[in-house]
């Protein structure tokens, strides 16, 4: 068995950061070495700060490590990220600087014109950007982004129906779990027995980055996909995974059995299907009229599955579905260690011998 590679993690008291490291924990490829939160945690023990949120135990060895502060470097040639968006952005561009690879949850940079929005299944060759980020900054590292929460989900589910048909038009209404605005999050009187019917920035990130994983790279960056998004999104009472109702426009005719077929028989590329977090199948069908549901269907390929349902004409546009994502998994630290994954099975990182 050849040695793990060791990484650390930035954020790591908050719900994405303890994510992460209960992701990380059992790890075949990878070892927590070190985290790092705020300075007001920093030279702490991890187990005397963080108010663990998992269901799985915090483990002896990674509670006994000492909080470090966000500064590099750390332990490892991989870093992921789950700062706070107001802070992450020279953090991040930090440890790029100084080497590191950065794996970030967080948006500050998704929209880079040199930084890859991945979802491995979906656009493995935006992955090139890597090189285009060394040549532009100078970093030894890079920076690479996993999408927001919502659009994960929303564009796995669809990267088969663009990739088959040519999106025109989509149409998108989102109903997302409380744990997608963190801890505390959402008071309990806002949210019980309610929906709130504004998520903020989220529409925007949904109509941009959406088109930018779907897009094409070419000599100036990605070029976006052209088709329109529209999109609603909701806050609901729901502890975890973001549903959306989708109405979808092809530039062609498309059957709901046409829809089905691509869905069912789209796979990542071999060099993604291998990788310890890619679930087998990345989507799932379920033909039940009352499916998917967050409590029946959310661990579908250990939360990185997409589970889509009620596949049906569109009286306005062509096709109409339901799916269903993990948002704390597929849509942030399950995403962000699928990709360090593939930094490591492209060669980009080492293992050690």
């Amino acid at each position: 068995m050849m040695a793990k590679i060791p990484v650390s993690v930035l954020g790591a008291t908050g719900t994405v950061g303890q994510k992460f490291l209960r992701l990380l924990a059992e790890h075949p490829w990878f070892e927590v070495a070190a985290v790092a939160a705020s300075s007001a945690s920093a030279g702490r023990r991890y187990g005397d700060v963080v108010r663990w949120r998992e269901t799985a135990p915090l483990t002896e060895r990674i509670a006994g490590l000492t909080i470090q502060p966000c500064v590099p470097p750390l332990v490892g040639p991989i870093v992921f990220s789950a700062l706070d968006a107001d802070v992450a952005g020279p953090i991040e561009q930090a440890f790029a600087a100084a080497g590191a690879y950065v794996v970030t949850n967080t948006r500050t940079h998704r929209m880079d014109a040199d930084v890859p929005l991945l979802i491995p299944e979906a656009n493995l060759d935006h992955l090139a950007l890597v090189d285009r980020q060394h040549e532009a900054r100078g970093w030894p590292g890079a920076i690479l982004a996993n999408p927001n929460c919502s659009t994960a989900a929303l564009v796995l589910a669809l990267a088969p129906l663009h990739r088959a048909f040519g999106i025109a038009k989509l149409f998108v209404s989102t109903m997302q779990a409380v744990s997608g605005a963190g801890y505390p999050g959402v008071a309990s009187l806002d949210i019980l027995g309610n929906v709130v019917p504004h998520i903020g920035g989220e529409e925007e990130k949904i109509e941009h980055e959406s088109r930018k994983i779907l897009g094409t790279l070419g000599p100036a960056g990605v070029e976006p996909a052209g088709f329109a998004v529209s999109a609603h999104t909701n806050r609901v009472a729901t502890v975890d995974g973001h549903m959306a109702t989708v109405s979808v426009g092809f530039g062609r005719r498309v059957t709901p059995g046409d829809a089905l077929a691509a869905l069912r028989e789209f796979r990542g590329s071999p060099r993604v299907a291998c990788l310890p977090s890619s679930p087998d199948p990345p989507v799932e069908v379920d033909l039940r009229a009352d499916r998917p549901q967050p409590r029946l269907d959310l661990e579908r390929g250990g939360g990185m599955a997409v589970t889509v349902g009620r596949v049906r004409p569109c009286p306005i546009l062509d096709l109409r579905l339901v799916l269903l994502g993990h948002n704390t998994i597929r849509g942030a630290a399950g995403q962000a260690v699928q990709i360090a994954e593939l930094l490591v099975a492209e060669g980009r990182v080492d293992r050690p011998a």
